[in-house]
């Protein structure tokens, strides 16, 4: 029997990528901690970016079109307009559309429930502006189309910890760094490659959330993330597209800060990572093909690098839904206004507020209609999920997905809140607390996503 020449996963089609600066104003309202003094973004640490990413399969075909955004996150009051007008002006199929946030807690705010608060005059008009950014970015994207080859390979990334922290004392669990607790360290990189070999584009999936940045500091930033994109685009000369994992249960080790340096080690680590895998990669468009058998000090088995024979070229999208039932307890719109009428506390005002988001967003009935996006690139693929799912979500699923690299793109078309574990309910975590999500419905959403990517692989 022969051995199999060795490749990365692949996708051959046409690519385009186009970039925007998001940064809103200075002094827009940006109170994402309910801990936080202040209300108004008082300086840019590092800006934010909008990036449109468009694969196709030929020239003539519909594309698929990834967004990636350095934001915190949209309600689906917020998100589902922005959507449906650019979808509806691009001519592109619910499908084929995915709008992913960075998930930064040091962004401003894009809930116009705001727009009373301090700085809050800034909400609209800025979100107005990065509707209009993002349809300028698709169009420039789809104009820019040339011949590519996407590749993937899995590194390896330690900023990322469990933050499940089980307090003894208080007997509860806080949202910190657990020293003791398990963390999927798994780095997905994407490289995009021209004919020639250039580099197009690098995608980046990494499960960890960007909380370095919080209730002291008052400057905008994409946290973590920023650094990393300046290390990786210095090297590639191309632009780096970061796409959040699931991070429910995941940080880093040193967050909580207001020192702006402490996220930006953070993202050197990430990016030193990113391009640690990207070296080991072979050359784009190569393979590994095994010549045989050469006498030396040892037997040795000789590989060399050839160009590839085959790269695969199927392409699909397709959306698997899943009926999630919501808490019983969960109260509606009118009991969530009454409360914040009678609220005195401003931290607790804060929770009622998101609260009220996720009603808002969900309407007053008793289940929601999951909607997940499941595209296939040759051996690549892309399942994205509207909420904060803990992180055995993506490792079953590249389980699932064996030889095929899995790309798993969480806070994806707006979000409502987290998909925990039932050991996550039982321990009374933080992130039960707040999902609107009945305990079961993380199993429930795991074992129809493993059906759907065991189907595609």
């Amino acid at each position: 029997m022969s051995i199999p020449a060795f490749s990365h996963p692949a996708f051959r089609g046409w690519f385009g990528v186009a970039r925007r600066d998001i940064t809103p104003p200075v002094g827009i309202y940006a109170r994402s901690w309910g801990a936080a003094k202040h209300d108004r973004a008082s300086a840019v640490h590092r800006p934010l970016t909008l990036t449109a990413v468009v694969f196709q399969e030929a020239p003539a075909r519909l594309p698929v079109v990834l967004v990636a955004m350095d934001l915190g996150g949209m309600w689906l009051r917020e998100a589902l307009p922005v959507l449906e007008n650019v979808i509806r002006s691009a001519g592109i199929p619910e499908e084929r559309f995915l709008l992913a946030f960075s998930h930064t807690h040091a962004g401003p705010s894009v809930d116009s429930a705001n727009a009373d608060k301090p700085g809050g005059g800034h909400i609209r008009p800025y979100l107005a502006g990065i509707e209009k950014k993002l349809g300028e970015a698709l169009g420039e994207a789809r104009d820019n189309l040339q011949p590519a080859i996407l590749e993937a390979a899995c590194g390896r990334c330690g900023l990322a910890t469990n933050r499940d922290l089980f307090h003894p004392e208080e007997n509860r669990l806080l949202v910190g760094w657990n020293p003791e607790g398990d963390a999927d360290d798994t780095l997905m990189v994407g490289r995009v490659s021209a004919e020639d070999g250039r580099c197009l584009a690098t995608l980046v999936n990494y499960a960890c959330h960007p909380t370095i940045l919080a209730w002291e500091n008052t400057t905008i930033s994409p946290d973590f993330i920023g650094a990393m994109r300046e290390v990786v685009e210095k090297d590639t000369g191309a632009p780096c597209v970061f796409l959040q994992g699931a991070s429910g249960e995941l940080a880093a080790r040193h967050q909580y800060v207001g020192d702006p340096r402490v996220a930006d080690r953070a993202g050197y680590s990430l990016g030193h990572a990113v391009l640690g895998t990207l070296y080991g990669m072979l050359e784009p468009c190569h393979e590994l093909d095994f010549e045989g058998a050469l006498e030396s000090g040892a037997p040795l088995a000789v590989w060399r690098a050839n160009p590839r024979k085959n790269v695969p070229e199927l392409f699909s999208a397709q959306i698997a839904t899943v009926e999630l039932a919501l808490k019983k307890e969960w109260p509606t719109e009118a009991e969530i206004v009454r409360r914040m009428a009678e609220c005195p506390d401003r931290v607790l005002m804060e929770q009622l507020a998101r609260r009220l988001g996720i009603r808002q967003s969900l309407g007053d009935g008793s289940h929601y209609s999951s909607r997940h996006r499941l595209w296939v690139l040759g051996d690549v693929l892309f399942v994205s999920v509207p909420n904060e799912a803990y992180s055995e979500l993506q490792t079953t699923l590249r389980a699932a997905a064996g030889d095929r690299a899995l790309f798993v793109v969480t806070f994806a078309n707006g979000s409502l809140g987290y998909l925990s574990p039932k050991s996550s309910h039982r321990g009374g975590s933080y992130a039960s607390r707040q999902s609107p999500f009945a305990e079961g419905c993380f199993e429930q959403t795991l074992q129809s996503l493993t059906a759907e990517i065991q189907k595609l692989a």
